[in-house]
């Protein structure tokens, strides 16, 4: 069926009338022309009735007929070669086939004859339209005489669109006509019956005719008329004009308004004046806001539409717009300052200037908008900006006064001004326009170019910083409000309340806060009120509580960007920082203190004091909960302040009576309640954000509510059924803390914290999440663990550190019961273990409903292989000791090919020797000069300072030069002598200590707890493999560590303390003595005697970390706390120069719930051991000895900088801790660093080598 008979067309006419018909309100319900047609186009998606249309059954039917054939013929070729893989899967096959078809002669003829046969049918229902029209012309035309003149009085601006309108469809003769019976000379008879005409109209018809220009003159001059009823008529017009035209052609019809109301104002008819207020009930000033606000609505539309055609139809409206809002009298009318300008009427109409913002926030509009002020109407900035420092000293006039707050002008409040508003307060309204405005403009960078402004009644210029300064005074002098008015407003216009929303949104905006806010002037202008109330001067501020609330969020929003934090801590301008002008921190945190103390007399009574005191310890928090911000915060001991209320308020708390069901819960007592109890939970929380970094959780355990708070943190938690991103973040950053140290491990475990964790994650590995829908079953045997098993693995992780794992298991048995039920739960970490890690029974195992998947949890975090795979790379993992280079693991996965695991498997001693990487072969080093130099050096010292400076700009030398020379009996003849002669000078022995005599050499090994033992073992064996040791060096090794225990026992004072670690001996194995007696080849009485000689030394306090366990050294709180200067000092600094200097990094940390702290602690424990090549190891002990122990830190910062795109990598991969813990460090060289770590050496040795120092000083 190709061709199309009469019948046919008459068919096809009849149908799509039909179709036509069925839609026609949809049609007639869009804009415009365009939108009529995108309707149509996406009919068979939006009208479910579409496939029931006669007109589309036929086109099915004749596209069946004609195409079927051909389409079953392609269907069946691809069918037919699916076999070879040339089409293949269901969407190809369609693909392929429709394809084919279109391309095919029946196609193209099929619609070549489709589109000639639709081409006449559209025609002839054309022709049968126009016919239809003309009928209905005539008719109305004898229906007009009879129609009434009278015209609904309904809101002209929300009139109907004009498709619901009957019309009088016109030809250009007719319009014609009517343009020349609306010229203003005409009779008012003849103008009224062409007007009343003209509405009739549709408005696309009559703004897309020829004589359109003529008839917008004339309706422009009629918007003046006399008659109210005429030019209430017009305004309907336009009306219906905004609702139902496309933009192109409302544009015209807006300038006209915006022209008519610009004539108008300048025109000798206008009289108004803001001293005589502004009677809305008047019928000229009716007249007046009707068009004003016809216009306003279509400003807040027409952003909408505007972007989709020519940028000058946008900037028509916009200068119309300005033009008229710029419009004033004459500067030398003796009544200029009293002119009611029209942006008063807008601004009565839209008070918080929406129109602007919505003109604003699109970059298209936005650009010509702020183009244009800039160009030709600037005045309008600078009123703005005049109307706003009016309003300041009138504001502040009044305070100075102690005025009340009825002096100030206020929206009205009763009937009486329902209809009429005061002088002042039209000048207050146009004063929160103007605020408004400028709000929105200062949000962009173009916007902010515009200043400075220079005002006619000022000399000098007003600058962006005098604005942002005047806006922060604002929200002092801004007028009070009784608690019963704020409550009965439901859009307050405080001025107050407007400055805090306008800077609320410049803290969120990056570039707009540094331009804005970031500056020494605006901090000092915030901070005014509290440098006032801490000099005891006198305060002019109208409600001291709100102003001070007002600060401290605007405070903590600065503080909470990096850039802000910067400011508050060092000032705007670093360069040109004054030592007798302290930056804002300090001025915070004094004021902070002062609250905690109630030493402020005019907040004294107070009943939002609480409420202000929290929102300044806030402010605080932002900044001691980061490494640099503490720093800042530490001398002002504003941790034991906190501690002190929250001591307070918990001996208060303890006294809240329990309630009882029935009582009036909004009495007094009740109400005190719960303030003592919410500010108890204030202050427990500011306590507890203290443990966000390694000095602030030291200085946390100070305080002696370090089991309070992490119980607060629990119960916080479980109350919550669901946290945001940023709190899991924060919440897995504190805990990771936490776990590295003794004290806040077992606060964690006795809180139930850990309980509670154990149970969810058992509850994940056994029973599975009830909202995972299963659609396949599980592969067999294992699948790897799913996302949310992953998640709670890595918080495993970070709750496992050495110094928790020893509080929380040492002295422990494993159950092993006989017996275990499936309904029994594990309630701690060693339950765990036993459960699905050491299944040595048949009852664990049988115990368990998912056997593989718990158990290779239990051993790694996910797997891609069998239990004995993952069980083999386990067992040769904590067996075998080496760095990159020295050891070789097995593989976690199975190859592909006939023997998929060529890995043998390790189930006795001794380790198959394919897992033992060769040691290279020692080098012949040649005379080296620089050595040799060196050398001598150490063998004559001259003055001390000079001489150790010298030896350590030969070693420097050296490293980045012949690093390979220091090593074996070089390295330890150069660490011998150069820590012999430091010891002797007095100004370098930061310890000092009586001398010790060594036992007897024949040391039992028995005599070593069983970590030592095994750490021998290992030693020994490490050592062997390197070829640093004999025969008979277990021997030797013992003899060293048993003397070490017994030399430091002199040195380690007596202590009570329920912490494990605080028992006896060192907890752990001493790494670093191991380190040292593998430099000395084995050599017992040479290491001896060189640790005897560094341990006088400050940096033997960070490398050797059992030199200051339980030591008298250190002051009797910093030992009881278990915690270790290497965390609390070195640590701290690890992380602040992380942020500082790889901010990407520490930002990485962040997002994975993990902390820097953490793993260095690991690495510096052991000493890199399994980390680093032995060759490395030496050289990071030589470098901290030779130039300080500050190097310890930088060489951290370089190990991460080293692996800045591998973390970056697995933290995307949410898997940063098992990277970080399981990986050695792959082609780290520290000669490779050595230059950059002595650039951060430069710049904060000073700081760092301070606080080191300082360790043996109380809460450093």
């Amino acid at each position: 069926m190709s061709q199309f008979t009469n019948e046919d067309e008459a068919l096809l006419q009849s149908m799509l009338r039909q179709l036509l018909q069925s839609v026609k309100e949809k049609i007639t319900g869009a804009p415009s022309v365009e939108c009529a047609e995108e309707i149509l186009l996406h009919l068979e998606e939006t009208d479910e009735n579409f496939h029931n249309y006669e007109f589309v059954k036929y086109l099915r039917q004749y596209i069946n007929n004609t195409l079927g054939s051909v389409i079953e013929e392609e269907s069946e070729k691809c069918t037919s070669t699916q076999s070879q893989s040339e089409v293949s899967g269901y969407d190809t096959l369609v693909q392929h086939v429709t394809k084919k078809t279109r391309e095919s002669k029946q196609y193209r003829e099929m619609m070549h004859a489709l589109k000639n046969v639709m081409m006449v049918v559209v025609e002839s229902l054309v022709n049968k339209f126009e016919e239809d029209r003309m009928c209905k012309k005539e008719l109305d035309s004898e229906t007009k005489k009879k129609s009434q003149s009278y015209y609904g009085t309904d809101n002209y601006s929300d009139s109907d669109s004009s498709f619901n309108q009957s019309y009088t469809f016109m030809s250009q003769e007719q319009l014609q006509l009517l343009v020349e019976k609306l010229d203003p000379i005409q009779p008012k008879e003849v103008r009224q019956e062409a007007l009343q005409t003209l509405c009739l109209a549709p408005p696309s018809d009559v703004l897309s005719s020829e004589c359109w220009p003529n008839l917008r003159k004339h309706l422009t001059m009629s918007l003046s008329d006399p008659d109210e009823i005429f030019s209430e008529k017009i305004l309907r017009f336009y009306a219906k004009t905004f609702s139902s035209s496309p933009f192109n052609m409302t544009r015209e019809v807006y300038t006209s308004l915006a022209q008519h109301l610009e004539f108008y104002f300048l025109s000798g008819e206008y009289s108004l004046r803001i001293s005589s207020g502004l009677d809305v009930s008047n019928a000229e000033v009716t007249r007046i806001l009707k068009k004003v606000r016809l216009l306003n609505e279509y400003q807040k539309e027409a952003p909408s539409s505007w972007i989709r055609y020519p940028e000058k139809y946008m900037e028509e409206i916009v200068e119309s717009t300005l033009s008229l809002l710029s419009v004033k009298h004459d500067p030398n009318h003796p009544a200029s300052s009293d002119f009611l300008s029209p942006i008063y009427f807008l601004a009565l109409l839209d008070i918080k200037a929406v129109w602007f913002k919505k003109w604003t926030h699109a970059h298209y509009s936005r650009t010509v908008i702020l183009r244009l002020l800039e160009k030709k109407y600037k005045s309008l900035i600078n009123a703005a900006v005049q109307q706003c420092l009016d309003y300041f000293e009138f504001c502040k006039a009044a305070v100075c006064k102690t005025s009340r707050v009825n002096d100030f002008p206020q929206q009205h409040s009763n009937n009486e001004q329902k209809f009429f508003y005061t002088g002042s307060e039209l000048q207050y309204i146009y004063f929160v326009h103007s605020l408004c405005l400028l709000g929105r403009l200062l949000i962009y960078k173009q916007g902010r170019n515009l200043f400075p402004v220079q005002l006619k009644n000022k000399k000098d210029c007003v600058s962006l910083t005098d604005l942002l300064v005047l806006f922060t005074q604002l929200i002092y002098y801004s007028p009070s409000y009784s608690k019963e008015a704020l409550a009965a407003r439901t859009d307050n216009y405080s001025p107050a309340s407007l400055v805090m929303e306008i800077l609320q949104v410049f803290c969120d905006q990056t570039g707009c806060a540094t331009d804005c806010l970031y500056t020494d002037v605006v901090m000092d202008a915030l901070l005014d009120p509290l440098q006032s109330l801490l000099n005891g001067t006198e305060v002019f501020i109208n409600c001291l509580e709100t102003t001070l609330i007002d600060i401290a969020d605007i405070l903590a929003r600065i503080a909470a960007a990096e850039d802000g934090l910067s400011v508050l801590l060092y000032g705007g301008n670093k360069n040109s920082a004054k030592e007798n002008s302290p930056t804002a921190v300090h001025i915070i945190v004094q004021f902070t203190k002062k609250l905690l103390h109630d030493d402020i007399s005019l907040l004294s009574g107070s009943e939002l004091l609480q409420v202000v005191k929290g929102a300044f310890i806030f402010v605080c928090r932002q900044m001691y909960r980061t490494c640099e911000g503490l720093q800042m915060l530490i001398p002002y001991g504003l941790h034991e302040s906190i501690g002190e209320a929250w001591k307070k308020a918990s001996l208060l708390s303890e006294r809240v009576p329990t309630p009882v069901t029935g009582a009036d819960s909004t009495s007094s007592i009740s109400l005190d309640s719960k303030n003592v109890v919410l500010w108890e939970e204030t202050l427990l929380d500011a306590l507890l954000n203290f443990s966000a970094t390694p000095k602030g959780l030291f200085l946390l355990h100070s305080t002696g509510a370090m089991s309070d708070c992490v119980s607060f943190m629990f119960n916080s938690l479980s109350k919550k059924h669901q946290a945001n991103e940023h709190e899991e973040f924060d919440n897995g950053v504190i805990v990771a803390q936490m776990a590295t140290t003794p004290t806040a491990a077992v606060a964690l475990q006795s809180s139930g914290f850990i309980k509670t964790f154990v149970a969810k994650l058992w509850a994940l590995l056994e029973c599975g999440k009830d909202d995972v829908r299963i659609t396949q079953p599980k592969s067999t045997p294992v699948d790897p663990i799913d996302q949310s098993c992953q998640k709670s693995f890595l918080c495993l992780i970070n709750l496992l550190t050495y110094p928790a794992v020893f509080e929380l298991l040492s002295e422990q048995d494993i159950p092993n019961k006989p017996m275990y039920s499936h309904r029994e739960v594990p309630t701690d970490i060693i339950n765990i273990i036993d459960r699905i890690i050491i299944l040595n029974s048949e009852a664990k195992i049988h115990s368990l409903f998912n056997y593989e998947q718990s158990h290779v949890f239990g051993l790694r975090d996910f797997i891609v292989d069998s239990l004995s795979v993952e069980r083999n790379h386990v067992l040769v993992r904590i067996n075998l000791i080496g760095g990159p280079q020295e050891r070789i693991l097995p593989s976690r996965t199975l190859d592909k090919g006939s023997d998929p695991y060529p890995w043998p498997m390790f189930s006795s001693f001794p380790l198959p020797k394919c897992y033992l990487a060769e040691v290279p072969r020692k080098a012949d080093f040649k005379q080296d000069k620089v050595l040799d130099k060196l050398m001598s050096i150490l063998q004559s010292p001259g003055g001390q300072s000079e001489w150790a400076e010298i030896c350590r700009r030969q070693f420097c030398k050296i490293m980045k030069t012949r690093p390979d020379t220091i090593s074996g009996p070089i390295l330890a003849e150069l660490i011998e002598k150069f820590v012999l002669h430091l010891s002797e000078s007095r100004s370098n022995c930061y310890f000092s200590m009586g001398r010790y005599e060594a036992t007897d050499a024949d040391v039992k090994k028995e005599n070593l707890s069983s970590v030592q033992q095994l750490g021998i073992e290992m030693t020994v064996r490490y050592g062997k493999h390197l070829n640093l040791l004999k025969e008979h060096a277990e021997n030797e090794l013992c003899f060293v560590l048993m003397n070490c225990e017994q030399f430091l026992k002199q040195q380690q004072r007596a202590v009570v303390s329920s912490l494990r670690c605080l028992q006896g001996h060192y907890p752990g194995y001493d790494w670093f003595a191991s380190s040292v007696f593998l430099i000395m080849s084995g050599d017992g009485e040479k290491t001896l005697t060189f640790l005897q000689q560094f341990s006088h030394l400050l940096v033997s306090a960070f490398l050797w970390i059992p030199r200051l366990h339980m030591s008298v050294h250190l002051p009797i709180a910093t030992v009881e706390s278990g915690i270790h200067p290497v965390y609390f000092c070195s640590a701290h600094y690890i992380e602040m120069l992380l942020k500082a200097e790889l901010p990407l990094v520490f930002s990485a940390f962040h997002m994975s719930g993990f902390t820097p702290s953490q793993i260095c602690l690991q690495w510096i424990t052991q000493c890199f051991w399994n980390y680093m090549d032995w060759s490395e190891i030496c050289h990071y002990i030589a470098t901290c000895i030779f130039l300080g122990p500050d190097y310890q830190v930088y060489m951290c910062i370089s190990v991460f900088r080293h692996l800045q795109q591998d973390i970056l990598r697995h933290t995307e991969a949410q898997d940063l801790q098992v990277f970080l813990k399981e990986e050695a460090l792959h082609g780290f060289r520290v000669t490779d660093y050595l230059e950059y770590m002595e650039s951060l050496e430069l710049i904060y040795r000073p700081m760092l080598l301070k606080d080191m120092r300082n360790i043996r000083v109380q809460n450093t």
